[in-house]
């Protein structure tokens, strides 16, 4: 457009008209104003030129406002398209999981069942989060998840499993409340702030309750306590983490003993430990004082005062 303004204002310019006057013919004629002709136009080569601009500055003119329009309202066509078809895959959703909340602790779900191929859906109020989450490629209701109609666009009737990890204990107890009544096979795991909360969301319909806060201080203070069991099952790895849930499935936990130099063990052998013991407990490790850890030791491997035993023992639980 700035190309066929300044070329037909020469060209008028060339006829011998002023600067204002051509620059005004140019203006009124290629938008589309409808005023008459600056001066009479009775040169043959001057209509041409005229008829030549009407046609390239009224094209530009459309193209330009027609890629306006497409700007302005492409974004909305695209997000009531996206939110159509994301709406449709959600229909098809069968045996999923739903997490409301797509907070820190909603996200890394969502990682975790991701990689597990778990088909699941997201609700969550906020449009940032919600975008933010769409950007993952997740499945996304925006909405508040303590309404009904949220959960059932999200197919609670048809999910396997719920995880409610709002902040919020009041209204994780409600989501409880009205996701059981919805589906009363569902599994729900629900999130809690407090202690106190926990019999609460069980009343209510929660399957488990998890409270990050605890199993957190439970966790810094096993570290604290005892460092050297920990080294030996290695790194926080999904396989490690895994390890432990199973073994406190199973009623059994990872215990250090430290040889002191009066302990009774001390100069003893495996083997003659774990017989006196009858199973009490298992030797899984020995991490010695002077050197490295001798994962699995055999029966004849011999306890030195300073060294620390890693055993697998049984809870009270278990």
């Amino acid at each position: 457009m700035a190309v066929i303004m300044v070329v037909f204002t020469l060209g008028y310019r060339m006829a011998g008209w002023s600067w204002g006057d051509s620059f005004y013919m140019v203006v009124i004629t290629v938008f589309s104003v409808g005023f008459g002709e600056v001066m009479p136009i009775t040169d043959p080569w001057l209509r041409a030129w005229t008829i030549a601009m009407i046609i390239f500055g009224c094209t530009g003119t459309i193209f330009i406002t027609g890629t306006l329009v497409q700007w302005l309202t492409q974004a909305q066509i695209e997000r009531a398209l996206g939110g159509k078809r994301m709406e449709n895959e959600i229909e098809k959703l069968t045996n999923h999981a739903i997490i409301c909340g797509c907070g820190r602790i909603g996200r890394m779900i969502a990682r975790q069942l991701e990689a597990g191929k778990i088909p699941f859906v997201i609700l969550d109020r906020s449009p940032e989060r919600v975008a933010e989450a769409r950007e993952c490629g997740w499945l996304t209701l925006p909405g508040e998840a303590t309404d009904e109609t949220v959960l059932r666009q999200a197919g609670i009737s048809r999910a396997r499993v719920l995880a409610t990890v709002l902040p919020d204990d009041a209204a994780n107890v409600f989501i409880t409340l009205s996701a059981r009544n919805m589906n009363p096979a569902v599994q729900i795991i629900a999130r809690g702030e407090v202690p106190a909360t926990e019999r609460k969301l069980l009343q209510a319909g929660a399957n488990r309750v998890v409270l990050p806060a605890h199993i957190g201080a439970d966790r810094i203070a096993y570290l604290i306590l005892h460092p050297n069991a920990r080294e030996v099952l290695g790194e926080k790895t999904k396989d490690r983490l895994a390890f432990e849930h199973h073994l406190d499935e199973l009623g059994l936990d990872v215990e250090e003993i430290e040889i002191g130099a009066d302990s009774p063990w001390a100069q003893r052998t495996v083997g003659e430990i774990e017989r006196e013991a009858a199973g009490r407990f298992l030797i899984v490790a020995i991490v010695r004082k002077e050197w490295g850890t001798d994962v699995n030791p055999g029966p004849t491997a011999t306890l030195l005062a300073g060294d620390a035993l890693v055993v697998m023992k049984r809870t009270s639980r278990g």
